[in-house]
Parts: C-alpha cells; sequence; structure tokens
C-alpha cells in the first residue's frame, strides 16, 4: 500500500496528526560530528504491566544509566523489591524522577489504566519514551500525546514486542525486495490459557484478549499493509466466572488483501502455534512460533541464497527488547531514525480499538 493511500485510510478512521508524519521523520538530538559514548539516563515509571520487567534489559546494556524507579502502590513496590530487575535502585516519586538532571528517557510500565496519563505527563515534561502496550483505551488522548511529542521531536516508541524478532526484521527486508509479491493475506495467531486471578485482571478492560495479546499482531499487520479500509470484531466470552472476553477474532479489510487475527485465552500450549503468515503473490512467508521464531517461506522463482519453492529458515535465538533498546540509543545519539512513524502507532492503535469492539473515544 503506498504511502497516500495509508494516509487517505487514516483519514477515514478519524485523521491524521497536527504535524506531518513521515516514517523518516530526524530525531537528531547529537550535535553533527559528536561520538556520545556516556549513558543516557532513563528512568522507569510502574512496575505494574506485565512486561515491566523489561528494565532488566536496560541495567544490562552499557548504552543506559537507570536513575530511578516509581510506584506509588505499595503492594506492587514491596514485591518488586527483591525482583532481580529492580533490585538496589532507587525508588522516587514521579516528580522526583522527572527532576532527575540529565534524564531523557522514561519507561512507562505502569497499569493499562494508567498509561496514557503517565505518558502524557513524560511528554509535557520534554522526556522520550516507551510506552508498553496496548496505548490505553481513549484515541483522542493516545493522538494528543504523539501530537505534543511530535512538536519537541520526542521519541515514542511502543512496547510491541515483536517489532524486533529476527523472523520479522527478516520478513520486512523479504517484502522491501519485492519477493513475495503483492500480499493479499495475512493470518496471526496469538493465544495462550490465562489462568482464573490473570483472567479477572484483565476483565477490567473490555476490549478482552485481542486487547491483551492481539494487539502485539495487529501492530505486525498494519506494519505489512498499512491502516484497514474496515474492521469487523467478532469476540465471544466463553465459560469461567470472570467477564474477560476471551476468545476472539477480527478480520481486516483493504481494496486488494485480507488479514485475520484470531487471539484466546484458551488454547492448551498456545505459545507453540502463534503465528504469522504473509501470502503474496509470489511466494509465502510463515513464521511459527513467534516467540522461538523458525520460518517457512516459499517463492516462485529464486532469489539471492534462496530457492524456488518451499524451504525453512533457521533463526538466531533472541532476548525480547535487547534490540528496542538498541534501537533508542541509536535514535537518540543521531545515528538513525525512527523504524515506526507516530502515524503508524496511530493507525495500529485505532485498529487494536476496532478490532477489540471498543469505541474510537
Amino acid at each position: 500500500m503506498s504511502t497516500t493511500n495509508r494516509r487517505d485510510a487514516l483519514r477515514a478512521i478519524g485523521g491524521t496528526l497536527a504535524l506531518p508524519l513521515l516514517p523518516g521523520i530526524a530525531l537528531s538530538i547529537a550535535a553533527e560530528g559528536d561520538v556520545i559514548k556516556k549513558p543516557i539516563k532513563v528512568g522507569q515509571i510502574g512496575v505494574g504491566h506485565a512486561h515491566a520487567n523489561k528494565l532488566a534489559v536496560f541495567r544490562d546494556s552499557p548504552d543506559f544509566e537507570v536513575v530511578g524507579i516509581v510506584e506509588t502502590d505499595e503492594a506492587l513496590r514491596n514485591k518488586a523489591r527483591s525482583q532481580a530487575a529492580y533490585r538496589d535502585l532507587p525508588w522516587m516519586t514521579e516528580e522526583q524522577l522527572l527532576n532527575v538532571s540529565g534524564l531523557e528517557l522514561v519507561l512507562v510500565e505502569t497499569q493499562v489504566r494508567d498509561l496514557l496519563n503517565t505518558a502524557e505527563t513524560c511528554v509535557a515534561a520534554g522526556k522520550h519514551i516507551h510506552l508498553d502496550k496496548p496505548a490505553g483505551a481513549s484515541l483522542s488522548q493516545f493522538r494528543r500525546i504523539l501530537d505534543r511529542a511530535a512538536q519537541q521531536k520526542l521519541l515514542v516508541q511502543m512496547g510491541y514486542m515483536y517489532r524486533y524478532n529476527p523472523a520479522i526484521v527478516l520478513l520486512r527486508e523479504v517484502l522491501k525486495q519485492g519477493w513475495l509479491g503483492d500480499p493479499f493475506e495475512v493470518h496471526a495467531v496469538m493465544s495462550k490459557v490465562i489462568n482464573p486471578d490473570r483472567r479477572r485482571q484483565l476483565a477490567e478492560y473490555p476490549g478482552g484478549v485481542m486487547f491483551e495479546l492481539g494487539c502485539h499482531l495487529i501492530d505486525l499487520v498494519v506494519g505489512v499493509l498499512g491502516a484497514p479500509q474496515k474492521v469487523t470484531p467478532y469476540p465471544q466470552q466463553i465459560g469461567g466466572d470472570d467477564r474477560l472476553v476471551n476468545n476472539m477474532l477480527a478480520v481486516f479489510e483493504y481494496p486488494k488483501a485480507l488479514a485475520t487475527v484470531k487471539s484466546s485465552a484458551l488454547e492448551v500450549e498456545g505459545f507453540k502455534r502463534r503465528h504469522f503468515v504473509v501470502c503474496g503473490t509470489e511466494g509465502t512467508f510463515h513464521i511459527q512460533p513467534l516467540d522461538a521464531p523458525t520460518v517457512r517461506v516459499a517463492f516462485s522463482s529464486p532469489h539471492a541464497k534462496y530457492k524456488k519453492g518451499y524451504q525453512d529458515i533457521a533463526l538466531p535465538k533472541y532476548k525480547r527488547y535487547v534490540d528496542d533498546a538498541a534501537d533508542i540509543a541509536s535514535i537518540l545519539r543521531g545515528k538513525k531514525t525512527v523504524d515506526f512513524s507516530y502515524e503508524h502507532d496511530l493507525a495500529v492503535q485505532t485498529a487494536v480499538l476496532q478490532a477489540s469492539a471498543l469505541p474510537l473515544n
């Protein structure tokens, strides 16, 4: 899908941001010619998110210096103190953290209901942010945050965990080379068994398991096909004593393609069947499982080292968020531009809400 068509689709589902947002928007923080070796000062607000312990990745990276952590909930704070990701770090108030001299980046890892308010506070304070997923339930507030970040040339990196998965990186390169031809179908599944206590926690959000898990796949779908023209959700709630919508399907319609995303809280050994498949007029790219990726690809003709027909591609093991952190460091040091624009993130969040049968408020 062309850039023009993607922007037209965005206008149809609620408009673009106030500033022109190009995939190559530069966030050059370093002065020209500078070689910066000093670690980037980073703090974290919240430990309530399911992926909050990614702070360990930043602690292990020589690119970053973790200066402090914030958690207002005493029970969460006490539980976190003994965990390796947080051990021996200074605990602060939000005001104290945002006033640390030289602080550049904040990881926003609160419970989902508090993500956007915290992100907005950080952006207002002039800080780059890594914002965990999904980007709340208010599309208008998320758009406002992106607008204000764009005005200040601040980085907003979303915490979608498959963006730098080596199989997804390879898929992007194959698509860039045109080896799959024109994509006409994307099929994706992300499920697991969620225990009753966690289901009751997630039931706070009416978007169900698509909002919680399926959002990771929707980020990938939009990355391949752009903003959809139409999204049709099929939510189901099966059994249990909680209100979590736990068996969900969404269909994404494009002028020349269809995509489906399936997510449930019920699938036994669901991690092993998590997959992402792109079918094009010249080939098929099948990733399964997503979390320990292997690729099976078929081409209608040979390309570089790949033969015609089906073949398996082995990939190295990877650790989530290591490459995301490295990407932040490269951007903040002026070594590269962003891979995922504000416009992309707005399109993803719009589609997430639609696929979760939530309003675009």
